[in-house]
This record gives structure tokens, sequence and C-alpha cells, in this order.
């Protein structure tokens, strides 16, 4: 069993947790279709980062962490929107993970390409 933990894995999983519970926030407020694209595009990020562990190559595991980053960008405008719109739950807490989440792929995907580059 594989003890060592991986802090993009652990970032992204704590993420979504807590999105889901802003998700059903939101839908208690009937906010269901900012609810939903939220949703969609926050639990993908994590999706793919996980997909990415398992990539045929270091290509594929740089196009599955772009997916995951594109993905988090499409997040972090949704969640824009709630905190710019009347009568939403301000997300601060998230838009803080988001960015942080952010940065950590970019860095990621960057030194990924340099080792395919080096090689």
């Amino acid at each position: 069993m594989n003890t060592k933990t991986n802090p993009i894995i652990d970032l992204t999983f704590e993420f979504t947790l807590e999105l889901i519970k802003y998700s059903e926030l939101l839908d208690n407020n009937r906010k269901y279709s900012i609810s939903n694209q939220l949703l969609r595009a926050g639990t993908s990020i994590g999706a793919n980062v996980h997909e990415a562990q398992s990539a045929e190559s270091k290509a594929d595991f740089i196009h599955k962490m772009k997916i995951a980053s594109k993905e988090a960008e499409e997040t972090k405008y949704w969640l824009m929107l709630c905190l710019k719109s009347n009568n939403y739950p301000t997300p601060l807490n998230l838009l803080n993970k988001i960015e942080v989440i952010l940065k950590m792929l970019s860095k990621i995907i960057s030194s990924s390409k340099r080792t395919i580059s080096n090689n």
C-alpha cells in the first residue's frame, strides 16, 4: 500500500468535498443553474488530476493536467459570479483554494513540460 501523499490529489479532493457542500447550499437557495455548472466544473478538476496519475505517457499526464487547469479556471469563473451576485452565499474559502489549485497545476504542467524537453 502506498502511504506517500500527493498534495494536488489531496487538495483537489478536499476542495471537491467543500464544493459539494457549497452546491447543496446553493440548491437550498434555489440557485440550481449555477449550482449545477459549478458542481460539474469543480468536480472535474479532481477527477482529471486523479486520472492523470495513471497516464500512459508524460504527454498524456500533461494533457490531463491541462484539462484540470481549464476546469479550475471555469470553476473560478462560477465562484466569482457567486461572489459578485446578490443573494448568493459568499464562496471566499473556495476562491482561495481554487487559486492555490491553479498555481499548483501551473507549476506541475510547466515542470512536466521541462522534463520532456530535457529528455
